[in-house]
Parts: structure tokens; C-alpha cells; sequence
């Protein structure tokens, strides 16, 4: 009994971190610094932020990021650059120029071209605001932005489309003329199409991509047929 009790009060008297005594730290390892700041090396680029940068660099990041977007909808591939970095400058300035390119028609030929301008804005922002909601419902993974994003840049070669239809009006409007325009939009309204849905198909579920594809074959061509309907005055 009292040999237990001597026994029980040596191992009490053990210290209870005396294992801690051989750990040794390395040299290499850092022990000090702020808790605000991790240990470590930065590189200059993390300590860079745009809210420094001249006015002019910031306009020329964006214009060269909306060039990159123009070409990836002239040449459409499975790609997530416009749904990662999104952006509504590209769709907006195609569809004023759309817009200022269809106004000056003679479907309203007693008026100044003013209606036409908002009825081309009502029809491809509300018509994509639908499609994006559509594809909302029917279990869409991308943000609401993200779509508008891409439905707005893939009116370019309608856009382009409508350009050239307005230089082949100024060499006339007969048969001939006719024929070029039909040919000109119906390939670009494919182009378009197309694009959209190489971005936006991967989004949707497989067994409801038509639901999906069937308003936007919808909503560029009823842009297609404002431009092919188009008489300049």
C-alpha cells in the first residue's frame, strides 16, 4: 500500500510537458509577425489595385476586354470567358448601334425614326430579360447577368448584318438587292444563334436544352426580321 502511494506521488511529480523539452524549431521557420498580415513573401501583383491605376489603363483593360468577348462570339467555341467575366458595355453599345442603324425607315416614314430606336431596345433587352428568366425556371446554372451578358454580345453579327445591308440599299433596292440582304441575314441570324447556344447549352439540363434554345431562336429572328423588313427612306 504504501509502496502504491510512493509510486502514485513519483508519478505525480513528473512533469506533464517534460516531453516538450527535446522539440527544437528550425531556423527556417518563421515564429513572428502581425495577425493582420500572414507570413510570407507577396508578390508585387497582390499589392496592386486598380483603384490606383490611371484613368486611361482602366478604359483600355475594358475596351480590350470587350474585343475579346467580339471574338469569341465571331468565333464561337465552348468557352466560359463571357459567362467568368461579364459585362453589359459590349451588349449596350450594339444595341444603340443596331438602334441608330434601323431608325430612318419607311415603315414609319411620317415620323423622325424615334420609335423604332426604342422598339429595337424594348425587343432585345426585355426579350433577353425573358430567355434569361426562362432559362432561370428550367434549372439554369448561370446568373441572370451572365446571360444577358452573353445574349446581348451574340447581336453582333446581326449588327454586322445590318451594316451591310445598309451599304447594299444604297446601290438599290430591287430583286438583286433583295436576294443579298435575305442571304446576309439568314447566315448571320445562324451565326448568332449559334453562338448563344455554344455558351449557354452546357447550363442547362439535358433533357430541357430545346425549352431553352427555342426562345432564343425566337428572339434573333425577330431582330433578323427587323433588319431584313428594313427600307431606308
Amino acid at each position: 500500500m504504501a509502496a502504491a502511494e510512493g509510486s502514485g506521488a513519483g508519478g505525480a511529480a513528473k512533469p506533464l510537458f517534460a516531453g516538450l523539452s527535446d522539440v527544437s524549431i528550425s531556423e527556417d521557420i518563421p515564429v513572428e509577425g502581425e495577425i493582420t498580415v500572414p507570413v510570407g513573401s507577396c508578390s508585387p501583383d497582390e499589392d496592386y489595385s486598380t483603384l490606383d491605376e490611371p484613368v486611361r489603363d482602366t478604359i483600355m483593360r475594358d475596351l480590350k476586354a470587350v474585343g475579346k468577348k467580339f471574338v469569341h462570339v465571331m468565333y464561337p467555341k465552348k468557352s466560359s470567358a463571357l459567362l467568368r467575366d461579364w459585362d453589359l458595355w459590349g451588349p449596350l453599345v450594339l444595341c444603340v448601334s443596331l438602334a441608330l442603324m434601323l431608325q430612318g425607315g419607311s415603315a414609319d416614314s411620317k415620323e423622325d425614326g424615334g420609335p423604332q430606336f426604342a422598339e429595337v431596345f424594348v425587343i432585345i433587352w426585355f426579350g433577353a430579360v425573358v430567355i434569361t428568366l426562362n432559362s432561370k425556371l428550367l434549372g439554369g446554372t448561370i446568373s441572370f447577368f451572365q446571360s444577358l451578358c452573353v445574349l446581348g454580345y451574340c447581336v453582333l453579327p446581326l449588327t454586322v448584318a445590318m451594316l451591310v445591308c445598309r451599304l447594299v440599299l444604297l446601290a438599290g433596292s430591287g430583286t438583286v438587292s433583295f436576294i443579298v440582304r435575305l442571304i446576309v441575314v439568314m447566315a448571320m441570324f445562324a451565326w448568332s444563334t449559334l453562338a448563344s447556344t455554344a455558351f449557354l447549352a452546357d447550363s442547362q439540363p439535358p433533357n430541357r436544352k430545346a425549352l431553352v434554345i427555342y426562345p432564343i431562336f425566337l428572339f434573333y429572328f425577330v431582330i433578323s426580321w427587323m433588319i431584313l423588313t428594313f427600307t431606308a427612306q
